[in-house]
């Protein structure tokens, strides 16, 4: 699910790349005469190729809007107190990030679309979950109040280096990549607690304070990268 979907890209894609990507597979080569597209070399041809087969619409972006319609279905359930199909709703999802980023994979259909949709939809349900079991008493409030803010400064950071002129490439650390690892599972185990009226001993706790670590730690070596990043 979350940073760890398949159609996403590290950093974030400009026409730049796009003609960086065309030039590297095909090379200066040929000119207008050849390919009766333009009068700039045969990478301005492939690169338009690209940017247009990057933009389109697959089965891995229908895929991961039919995630986004299952935030409203998720929320519905845990207001509801229908935990069962809430344990579902959140298994399916994790699922179809699987699947669809299989199918990008095999299939050539990955696309900057799905690398833009594919971690929102991923974040908001997860964050969807978190606040509901927070707002229903079953996670520490707190928890959530760190896990939103780390997300919402990464999002400010991104957005100031932008309009800096500054943009910034994100790639997932390590640290990143085990936070959200843990916060699925703290979110799996609660619901299958609820669901299932069972508990797993310690394990709600021990995922609780290591999802808090982690989002500390994590937000720190972020803040780190941005700010070398605008410094240097």
């Amino acid at each position: 699910m979350v940073e760890m979907g398949s159609q996403r890209s590290s950093a974030f894609p400009t026409d730049d790349r796009s003609l960086g990507r065309a030039w590297l597979f095909h090379g200066p080569g040929l000119t207008r005469e050849q390919t009766g597209v333009c009068n700039r070399p045969i990478r301005c041809h492939f690169a338009l190729q690209y940017s247009e087969r990057t933009r389109r619409m697959t089965i891995p972006n229908l895929i991961t809007l039919a995630r986004f319609l299952m935030v409203p279905a998720v929320i519905y359930a845990l207001l509801l107190g229908a935990m069962m199909p809430a344990v579902v709703i959140f298994v399916v999802a994790g699922i179809s990030d699987a699947v669809d980023g299989f199918i990008a994979r095999q299939f050539d259909q990955q696309s900057e679309l799905g690398s833009y949709l594919d971690p929102i939809a991923d974040k908001l349900l997860l964050v969807t979950v978190f606040l509901m079991l927070a707002i229903l008493g079953f996670l520490p409030q707190w928890l959530v109040v760190l896990v939103v803010s780390r997300d919402v400064l990464i999002v400010i950071a991104i957005i100031i280096s932008s309009l800096m002129g500054r943009p910034v490439e994100v790639n997932p650390l390590f640290v990143s990549k085990a936070n959200t690892a843990c916060q699925i599972a703290l979110a799996a185990v609660v619901l299958a607690e609820l669901a299932f009226n069972t508990a797993f001993g310690d394990l709600r706790l021990i995922l609780i304070y290591a999802v808090a670590a982690l989002t500390i730690l994590s937000a720190g070596a972020y803040l780190r990268f941005w700010v070398d990043h605008m410094a240097g």
